[in-house]
């Protein structure tokens, strides 16, 4: 497979906002990028969990692209270094897995990435891997070699660390060994490029220097952004149980999207979808649950299909319009044809005033203005057809809720 270096893709890729930072730089590895050289790039992580999330998903993805341009990916699964224990962003150790646990994790999450990368592709698959494979075959000797190009100092400035110093909890000496293994990965693989979120980098860097030092080799580190809310600064988060989750069916991965707060939306419209960027602000224009139903459609036919994607959207329209959104029963607004344009279905009833519309010219305003909702979603083009059903839900205005009947 022949290695595409155009330009415009590599810009489409790190220009999206999902790319962090580049080391040593961007422009040193757009050079080995458009060099024409196939390049072996990998992305690690522990299975110390059952289910992966979005913020994961985004980096399978990320890996793909790569992939897609004709390099070699790998997925790494830490099934030795989860016994041990990632110590980042953690104020106390980690708890340590046992091998049956890690290994019904891992058989998990193989099922939950495939629908993000081609393992079917027979020129150039996607390879998965286990550091198992090299890290149980080091001895103490090889342990001490690799310890010996790192220093107590380095491993204290580690902010979590750090942080643990200062409220006097332990750090377990085995905790230092992590980064020495998960940066042994990178020279067992010899590897060219590592994808991690902005967390890992420490860790990361690890390899890069073990891989200096051990084959003379630059390895690149491609560090991604951590999807958090913006305004709780919260982050997904698979030990916490934080976040939208990929081992669900598309019902329950579209109603978790839709029930992300409003704040999330641009969050995962970047990192989930590859939706125009030059559409977002249009997008974030309408009101959010419309935006929702948007960017969950994308994300879950990326894992389930069209099809299946179609299908929890109605699902997720039929809840909603059960869901009575005010303590009374709601009264109906009779509509003649299943088939009506935005205008006349706020028109249709002879009881029209009920919605305090006396003419319509102020319905179209009210429509232009995004005040007219149809199962959640907002109706500003009084022209558009919709097709409606006994007990779709029509709102009017802020607080006037109705049922459509036939």
């Amino acid at each position: 497979m022949k290695v595409i270096t155009d330009k415009k893709k590599l810009d489409a890729i790190f220009d999206r906002g999902i790319v962090s930072e580049v080391l040593p730089s961007k422009k040193e590895l757009y050079k080995k990028l458009q060099s024409g050289k196939k390049l072996r790039i990998y992305i690690g992580a522990d299975p110390t969990a059952g289910a992966l999330h979005l913020s994961h998903a985004k980096n399978y993805q990320l890996l793909e692209e790569f992939r897609q341009l004709g390099h070699e990916a790998i997925v790494l699964f830490g099934d030795f270094t989860a016994r041990i224990g990632d110590p980042t962003e953690r104020d106390s150790a980690r708890t340590q897995l046992s091998a049956t646990e890690v290994k019904k994790n891992v058989k998990a999450w193989v099922s939950q990435i495939k629908p993000l990368l081609n393992f079917s592709d027979k020129k150039n698959p996607p390879k998965i891997l286990y550091n198992s494979q090299w890290l149980v075959k080091l001895n103490f000797e090889d342990i001490i070699g690799l310890a010996s190009n790192f220093t107590v100092q380095q491993m204290l400035e580690r902010d979590m660390f750090e942080k643990r110093i200062e409220k006097g909890n332990p750090i377990h000496l085995h905790e230092f060994f992590y980064p020495l293994m998960q940066g042994y990965d990178s020279v067992a693989m010899d590897v060219d490029i590592e994808l991690c979120g902005t967390d890992q980098i420490f860790n990361a860097l690890a390899g890069r220097t073990l891989l200096k030092r051990l084959k003379n080799k630059e390895k690149f580190v491609i560090a991604v952004n951590l999807m958090e809310n913006p305004k709780t600064k919260e982050l997904m988060s698979k030990s916490r149980g934080v976040g939208v989750f990929l081992n669900g069916d598309a019902n329950n991965m579209f109603d978790s999207i839709m029930s992300q707060p409003d704040e999330m939306i641009q969050v995962m419209y970047i990192n989930n979808t590859r939706l125009p960027l030059k559409e977002l602000e249009t997008i974030l224009k309408s009101d959010p649950r419309s935006a929702k139903i948007k960017v969950a459609h994308e994300i879950v036919k990326n894992f389930f299909g069209e099809k299946k994607a179609d299908e929890a959207q109605e699902n997720s329209r039929k809840k909603f319009a059960e869901k009575d959104p005010s303590s009374a029963k709601l009264p109906h607004w009779k509509v003649k044809k299943n088939k009506l344009s935005v205008l006349d279905i706020v028109l249709s009833p002879q009881d029209a005033p009920l919605s305090n519309l006396s003419s319509k010219s102020e319905a179209q305003r009210l429509i232009s203005q995004g005040g007219v909702q149809i199962n959640g979603e907002t109706k500003k083009d009084r022209l558009e057809v919709v097709e409606v059903r006994d007990g779709d839900l029509l709102k009017i205005g802020k607080r006037q809720f109705f049922k459509i009947k036939l």
